[in-house]
């Protein structure tokens, strides 16, 4: 999950932010100064951090001086002032966007978004969901090429695991056997469509009474679809 940490002396700025933020789905702390925003950064480790200017013991100025030189969230600072100097100071010193309170909710919100993909973390969360795919009780893990079942590990070889993921990836969605071996055989129909069987078969036995999962369609190849419960 994305974190947030809102950073502001004012606590009903504060708590509005972080309250509007929680809704979009993101995980939100706050701070109340600048001294507790880096202490916050070390254990919360934020995406982003939305950062008032004008605050007691440590300006937010003072905040992005201290994290210059290391890891740091993206930053979008807050402040009561409109001048261009202080908008140059900050960007400057390393923020990466600014806004002049009053601010409209919903700019702050799109704002936020937008940092969070130029930075690329929303593709970067849109990869980790697709590393993990799951259908019913059948969960499989791309990265470390494992499948299971309630936790319970299944003995595939490398093309019995590409051809259920294969078809994990589109529940529903009726694949040929021409077309199931030339993506995860890379051959064409010269190289014989039994091998696609063979390996159904195999995989049906190896899912044991989940074998439905992967569902034949008499003519054409196969597909799969989530068990009833």
């Amino acid at each position: 999950m994305i974190k947030i940490l809102v950073v502001d002396d004012e606590s009903s700025i504060r708590a509005a932010v972080a309250y509007a933020l929680r809704r979009e789905g993101y995980e939100v702390e706050m701070a109340a100064d600048g001294q507790e925003a880096l202490d916050k950064v070390d254990t919360f480790r934020p995406t982003v951090m939305v950062l008032d200017v004008m605050m007691p013991r440590v300006s937010g100025y003072d905040v992005c001086r201290r994290l210059d030189g290391q890891p740091r969230p993206a930053i979008l600072l807050l402040t009561v002032k409109d001048d261009i100097v202080d908008k140059v100071l900050g960007l400057e010193l390393g923020a990466d966007d600014y806004m002049t309170k009053p601010f409209d909710m919903r700019e702050l919100l799109a704002r936020v978004k937008a940092l969070l993909r130029r930075g690329g973390y929303v593709q970067q969360m849109q990869q980790e969901q697709e590393d993990v795919l799951r259908l019913g009780d059948l969960t499989a893990e791309i990265f470390s090429r494992t499948v299971s079942i309630r936790g319970e590990l299944l003995e595939l070889t490398p093309k019995e695991f590409d051809l259920l993921v294969l078809l994990m990836r589109n529940p529903g969605r009726v694949y040929s056997r021409e077309v199931l071996l030339e993506k995860v055989w890379a051959m064409d129909f010269a190289g014989g469509t039994r091998t696609v069987d063979i390996h159904v078969q195999r995989l049906r036995k190896k899912l044991g009474s989940h074998y439905g999962i992967i569902q034949t369609v008499h003519g054409i190849g196969y597909k799969s679809t989530e068990l009833p419960r």
